[in-house]
């Protein structure tokens, strides 16, 4: 059966999800999570809020998804053991390192891959199940046929957000908040930059980057078709009463065959709206109306939350089967029993019959009786008994047993899984390397490069795949004929399967060329580019924030690795780098990576072939370029800069440092390549140090 997903923002909102028919419910339980600031859970109330679900037989998904430190593992370890003898049914994860850690720490726990992870082809899906992922949340910005085609493939349960906010970059590659604020998306701190206004050229302000929330209702029983295990509701940092009606409708809709009706679009709609809905990216339609703004609550919101309210905190979901039997015989006490869809059973007597003098027990009278199990978790599905003719029962006396029965069953529903522990030992220390760090350069643009570049002898060079045309090849000569330079392709970030078949295309041609090492910024590319050929060398995008991730970066297959960008200098002197490890030293850092075309929408032409500015409202102007095939990445509106403290990097352990050339052009390339190796006094106007001294909260 399909599964209802709802989010439980407090213990009020897993009532409020539970009793209007969510199947699971997922929240947060220590300091861990993608929504830190949400109330979350105290253990005991999760305690008791993982026991009032187990009694009616919904899961409860602990969510574990943000990037942690080396110092934080062992608490994330502790808290998921805490989580586990509690009865928490799965964890979902975004780091690579505690997905390691929680196999050894909690072996029996499932674990479920966050949207976070940026999912979002078969081959990611592929390699997640390897690593010991059963269910992967694919990324919102999958159509249906992208959908179908992982489902139809894939060797795990797959789950898919219908409705609720969108976030406009692809999840786990927006880094605005972080890099603007040191609020950290992906520490579980978005300030959500993307619900303020931006002027584009000449444009008034206006919310560009705002999406409408998502709203898949009229799909479900398509998705059920597709294939996909579970239907997830957004909303955690949202009142109790609006998991309550979502839920209600979408799981009517999934149950009970019923679709939404007018009243029903009306509540969703009157529950939360960014001036409506969208499908957009399940449809494929995308464009300026998949964009909107929150509207303000109404008066008609504020009943609808109060009826909502009052039935749930009232009212008892009735979900759990049970079967009855009983046995009614002259001269013996009656015998009753009963079992539910576990396979618990429970048993009872009661008082020994007499002869009826006016109304003589029926099996029907009885079986009237044993359905009455309103104000519990319990529906009765089914009766069989035998009773003997002429005796008579007192009603009060059906309905105790009836009522010992299912209070029997209630305490054995609440017994605790038995789930085994294991210890997690932190990877062994590798001593850092020693020495300066190679530089190493990627570009934008094939035409960034020139032959005074090469000629100062950058270790690697990174160039987009699609930058790898007949027409560049002047440009490409001095770097593909040097001994001296290794050069690279940088792979798109995002890559559907529907893409593959041009993509790969590509990249044969590449491997034509002579290249055979590729950067890659996602799971799904990692085995992909190493069965056409080429060594994968893992950029920021795959977020390596600990010792532990490091390590499992090298054994999924990574020759190399990017260190993220959100650490500091000491956090990244103290990991453990058991392969060749890079950080980003100079240049725009992106931000957000965007399925849509941001101004195309503002704008209704597309222009992003060059490079395009927005602008906030404080006046800082955030470029906006292109990404293969038709991708927007949102830049930051100052360049880091660490020319003039390349002495600090020299105990930091990396291999490489590398300058990140996006709106430069060749000559200021190469006058920074020039500062970067002592041979110049380049500095930008207007530069950051990034977050490499600041961190992130």
């Amino acid at each position: 059966m399909l599964e209802i997903l709802s989010p439980a923002g407090s213990p009020e909102g897993v009532v409020a999800a539970v009793q209007n028919g969510a199947d699971a419910v997922y929240l947060g339980f220590g300091d861990f999570n993608a929504r830190r600031n949400a109330k979350n859970f105290t253990p005991e109330e999760f305690r008791k809020s993982a026991e009032y679900c187990r009694v009616r037989g919904v899961k409860v998904y602990v969510t574990l998804n943000t990037l942690v430190t080396d110092r934080e593992i062992p608490a994330v370890i502790e808290q998921a053991r805490l989580a586990s003898r509690y009865g928490a049914d799965a964890f979902i994860v975004q780091d690579l390192g505690v997905l390691r850690a929680l196999r050894k720490a909690t072996p029996d726990i499932p674990i479920h891959a966050s949207t976070q992870m940026s999912i979002h082809n078969l081959e990611g899906v592929k390699l997640a199940a390897a690593m010991g992922v059963r269910r992967v949340v694919l990324a919102r910005e999958l159509s249906r046929e992208e959908i179908a085609y992982i489902c139809k493939n894939s060797p795990i349960e797959t789950e898919v957000f219908v409705h609720g906010a969108l976030c406009m970059s692809h999840s786990g590659q927006c880094y605005m908040s972080a890099v603007i604020g040191r609020r950290s998306g992906n520490r579980g701190l978005c300030a959500q930059p993307c619900r303020l206004n931006y002027s584009a050229g000449a444009h008034d302000a206006d919310y560009i980057l705002s999406l409408k929330d998502n709203c898949l209702i009229q799909y479900v029983e398509e998705l059920e078709k597709l294939g996909v295990t579970s239907l997830k509701i957004e909303g955690r940092m949202r009142r109790p009463e609006y998991a309550a009606i979502v839920t209600g409708v979408y799981a009517r809709a999934a149950h009970q065959k019923k679709p939404p009706t007018a009243e029903d679009m009306r509540a969703l709609t009157i529950a939360f709206s960014r001036q409506g809905f969208t499908d957009g990216y399940y449809t494929g339609k995308k464009g300026r109306q998949m964009f909107g703004v929150r509207e303000e609550e109404s008066r008609e919101a504020q009943i609808l939350f109060t009826t909502a309210r009052k039935n749930y905190l009232s009212g008892e979901f009735q979900r759990v089967p049970v079967k009855f039997a009983a046995s009614v015989k002259q001269g013996e006490p009656v015998k009753m029993a009963a079992v539910d869809d576990r396979g618990n059973s429970a048993h009872t007597t009661g008082p020994v019959p007499e002869p009826a003098f006016h109304r003589a027990l029926t099996p029907t009278t009885l079986q009237t009786q044993l359905h009455k199990t309103g104000g519990t978790p319990f529906y009765c599905d089914g009766v069989k008994s035998v009773v003997d003719e002429g005796l008579s029962l007192p009603v009060s006396a059906i309905n105790e047993m009836r009522r010992d029965l299912l209070a029997q069953l209630v305490e054995q529903r609440r017994a605790l899984p038995e789930r085994r522990e294991g210890e997690f030992i932190p990877p062994p220390r590798v001593p850092n390397r020693e020495g300066k760090p190679f530089l190493t350069v990627s570009v934008l643009k094939a035409s960034q490069l020139s032959e005074e570049m090469a000629d100062l002898k950058p270790r690697i060079v990174y160039i987009p795949l699609e930058e790898l045309t007949p027409e560049n090849k002047h440009l490409l000569e001095p770097f593909l004929n040097s001994e001296d330079i290794t050069p690279a392709v940088r792979v798109p970030r995002v890559i559907f399967d529907s893409e593959k078949e041009a993509v790969t295309a590509l990249l044969q041609k590449a491997r034509e060329m002579g290249i055979k090492h590729a950067l890659v910024g996602n799971l799904g590319h990692i085995q992909y580019v190493k069965s056409l050929g080429f060594s994968a060398r893992g950029d920021f995008g795959l977020n390596l924030f600990n010792s532990t991730s490091v390590l499992s970066a090298r054994d999924i297959g990574l020759d190399a690795a990017t260190l993220s960008f959100e650490l500091r200098f000491e956090q990244i002197r103290d990991l453990s780098k058991p392969l060749d490890t890079e950080i980003i030293v100079y240049g725009r850092l992106p931000l957000m990576l965007l399925e849509n075309c941001i101004i195309k929408g503002a704008h209704g032409v597309c222009a992003c072939d060059n490079v395009t500015m927005i602008k906030d409202r404080q006046g800082a102007s955030f470029p906006v370029v292109r990404e293969y095939p038709h991708r927007n990445v949102v830049l930051n509106s100052k360049k880091l800069f660490l020319g003039d403290k390349m002495h600090a990097l020299e105990h930091l352990g990396v291999w490489g440092a590398r300058l990140m050339f996006t709106t430069e052009n060749a000559v200021e390339c190469l006058n920074v390549l020039r500062r970067y190796m002592g041979l110049g006094d380049y500095e930008p106007g207007g530069f950051t140090r990034g977050l490499y001294t600041r961190g992130v909260e």
